[in-house]
């Protein structure tokens, strides 16, 4: 998987290569740009994110749904997108050892 430059559009190209199923964290796709953008960023990409990038499949680093804190946010939304994809919750958290994605699990 190519990495990008350090702009949203790069966030983008990432974030829509995780599988249904599988997660990353903020921190996790920012270390994939080439030139590195904060976790923080990465969150405020997926907030303003095209309608074609599974949002949903990007957590926080304890494997929480980040995207109930923001204003106006349907809260549980982004659980119940990632539970019908299979993901499992143990006590209100994705189970990062079965869920986790990273770019070596990638086939092309």
């Amino acid at each position: 998987m190519a990495s990008g430059h350090g702009t949203w559009s790069d966030v983008y190209e990432i974030v829509r290569q995780i599988p249904a199923g599988k997660v990353m964290n903020y921190g996790a796709v920012a270390k994939l740009l080439t030139r590195p953008l904060p976790a923080r960023a990465v969150g405020w990409a997926m907030a303003d994110c095209p309608e074609d990038v599974p949002w949903q499949r990007v957590v926080n680093v304890r494997g929480e749904c980040s995207a109930d804190r923001s204003a106006g946010a349907e809260i549980g939304r982004q659980r119940r997108r990632l539970e019908a994809e299979g993901v499992v919750f143990v006590g209100g958290r994705v189970d990062m050892a079965a869920h986790a994605w990273s770019p070596e699990d990638y086939i092309e």
